[in-house]
């Protein structure tokens, strides 16, 4: 996972490669043995995160975004050398402005252009030392949110939705194991049609491992019934016999809505990034 947060250059754009309680199919998303160390400081996230989410999701994403550009740029300002970022900026702009002089050059363009490129790589360069303080904390910070801000959770007594999704031509019934706690609107017996079976249900309060026969086999997914702001990973992904995946069909949130699109929490999160990091490393003097 990677967390985009930019910062704003006039040449460069750089990308920093960046739960109450988290449950356990989150471990599909992230490599085993570094599960056990976001275990261990999810406790450190949650008494600062969580709370956030009572402002609403739109604030709660804003909060973290300045946080988390704050917390980049200052370490950005203060584990690189300032004024020969200062300097190779400078020559940059030079370079920008000696290029644009000489449109009727094009040969002597090009030569001015590669000494560009060499500067440029050395400001990229010093720019990467940042990175090694900033990727841990924000990839678990990142983590937490793709947890607790990607989807609407499913209520108690709630109905909602799990679809299989099943390869070409294939056809027959699914049937649907549903655990103590866990109600089936539509039916247990569901016909496979355009390559899809979908039941609708409700439940009360917990953790459901949900089981689906087809074909002799049976396949499992876990709901999460919640009031807390959680859900357990929407898609899994089988590649079994004839089931591509199984899908909870949540609702996803979207923070920012600008009129002409509406931004999930990733694309709200790359632009409140942006803005909050331009205008602080300008407040800050950051190059």
């Amino acid at each position: 996972m990677l967390s985009l947060c930019f910062h704003e250059d006039f040449s460069v754009s750089e990308i920093c490669h960046n739960n109450a309680h988290i449950s356990k199919s989150y471990k599909t998303f992230i490599n085993p043995d570094f599960f056990y160390v976001y275990e261990m400081l999810e406790g450190l996230l949650n008494p600062v995160l969580y709370p956030l989410l009572k402002l609403g999701y739109t604030w709660a994403l804003v909060v973290i975004s300045l946080l988390v550009a704050l917390i980049i740029t200052l370490i950005y300002k203060y584990t690189t050398n300032q004024s020969l970022m200062k300097d190779l900026k400078g020559e940059l702009k030079a370079f920008q402005k000696e290029i644009k002089e000489l449109k009727h050059d094009p040969k002597k363009a090009m030569a001015v252009q590669k000494e560009m490129m060499q500067t440029n790589m050395k400001y990229m360069m010093h720019s990467f030392k940042p990175m090694l303080f900033t990727f841990l904390p924000i990839i678990l910070i990142f983590g937490w949110m793709n947890v607790h801000i990607g989807y609407y959770p499913i209520m108690p007594d709630q109905e909602f939705s799990v679809t299989m999704n099943f390869k070409d031509g294939t056809s027959g019934n699914v049937e649907l194991i549903a655990p103590e706690g866990i109600i089936v609107v539509n039916g247990i017996n569901q016909e496979i049609k355009a390559k899809q079976a979908t039941f609708f249900m409700k439940g009360m309060e917990g953790k459901h491992a949900i089981g689906y026969e087809f074909n002799g086999d049976t396949y499992y997914n876990d709901i999460l019934i919640t009031y807390e702001k959680e859900y357990v990973r929407p898609d899994k992904s089988v590649r079994k016999n004839d089931v591509n995946t199984i899908k909870t069909n949540l609702e996803p949130v979207l923070p920012l809505n600008l009129g002409f699109h509406k931004f999930g929490w990733l694309g709200s999160y790359i632009i409140f990034s942006m803005i909050f990091s331009s205008i602080l490393r300008k407040l800050m003097k950051v190059y």
